[in-house]
């Protein structure tokens, strides 16, 4: 069992781990990070930001007999009970829910099955590779896993959504019952935003199968570290995924700082063969700024690849960076100038200009 390639020991209780840089998405620390694993409620990251693509804030929910029939945790809503879609996000969030988790599936997709495709849509789009989503509240499923690396690839594009954000950073919530006017106030159960200054997220989980779970994430100084603990620990052990994480976030925070590694619009001069002039000024369309550490090693390869004539900002090129010869970013070098090429109908041209006035 492949256990951390990152040459380093956290010395973890969890059997799957992983920190990821939440910006590109790059693995700073793993342990087993791509092995297939029940991920519990953390699954309903994925429901809630499907809900907030596909569905409206005001559109209301009807609460359905299956729904209703949830096992704990659940708000205990009654079959024929109306929500605002919004309402139960806060809630299946803060209190992790599975009756509100179900009823809102229902509602966005027609059906449970129906939303677990479009769960497993998003998750594709997102990039994620060994993740197969069949409940939205995260309860056990035989075909329902995923892996550290694939929930914090989720939990980073989640928290890039601003009103997913506002409602795992909401401490306390109230909503009401729209027919019989029921109050319920719902609390975070996400102690991580206690226990750590910079913390901004994200889910917490727990089935028999699972064990605890949780996907973390923070801001700190510009950098967005998210990590995930899968199997951190059984009863009595609730607070092994509170000091993994904590350990996966300061080791992020002391190894990794930010690095200009390719600078944008950067004159270059490339060489040209067969042409007018013998190179030309050019330039890099993007730039690149990465979170590395001192360990880290970064290559930059260069491809000259362009066709005569060479035309103002044509592609000549392209530069690709490698850290710890994987590759980064590819950037395209642009021409910043026009060349012939230098053959018997350039010289044609040049000559029949002399004798045009």
């Amino acid at each position: 069992m492949k256990v951390n390639s990152f040459g380093k020991d956290l010395d973890l209780k969890s059997k799957s781990a992983v920190l990821i840089d939440g910006n590109t998405g790059r693995i700073l620390y793993g342990k087993n990070e791509n092995e297939k694993m029940p991920m519990a409620s953390t699954t309903k990251i994925m429901t809630c930001i499907v809900a907030l693509e596909s569905g409206k804030m005001n559109q209301i929910i009807k609460v359905s007999s299956k729904a209703a029939s949830m096992p704990k945790v659940k708000m205990y809503a009654k079959k024929g009970e109306q929500y605002y879609l919004k309402d139960l996000l806060y809630a299946m969030m803060l209190e992790s829910y599975n009756d509100v988790a179900v009823a809102v599936a229902e509602s966005i997709g027609g059906n449970v099955e129906n939303f677990a495709k479009m769960m497993n849509e998003k998750a594709k789009k997102i990039g994620t590779n060994n993740t197969s989503f069949v409940t939205p509240n995260g309860l056990d499923a035989k075909e329902h896993y995923s892996t550290a690396y694939d929930m914090a690839k989720i939990g980073a594009y989640a928290i890039k959504n601003k009103s997913f954000l506002e409602i795992i950073n909401t401490k306390k919530y109230n909503l009401t019952e729209i027919k019989n006017k029921r109050n319920i106030t719902v609390f975070n159960k996400d102690n991580f935003l206690n226990l750590e200054n910079d913390a901004i997220g994200i889910k917490t989980g727990f089935t028999c199968n699972a064990g605890y779970c949780f996907v973390g994430a923070i801001k700190n100084n510009g950098r967005t570290f998210v990590s995930c603990v899968l199997s951190s620990g059984w009863p009595p052990n609730k607070g092994y995924k509170w000091k993994d994480t904590i350990k996966l976030m300061d080791y992020g925070k002391d190894n990794y700082e930010f690095k200009n590694i390719i600078e944008k619009n950067k004159p270059i001069m490339v060489p040209v063969e067969n042409g007018i002039k013998s190179e030309i000024e050019c330039t890099l369309d993007s730039s690149l700024k990465a979170l590395v550490s001192n360990e880290d090693k970064i290559n930059i390869k260069t491809k000259i690849d362009y066709k005569l004539p060479i035309n103002i900002k044509d592609k000549v090129g392209s530069v690709w960076v490698y850290i710890n010869n994987k590759k980064v970013k590819n950037i395209k070098i642009i021409s910043k100038e026009k060349v012939y090429k230098f053959d018997f109908t350039y010289c044609l041209r040049k000559a029949l200009s002399y004798f045009i006035l």
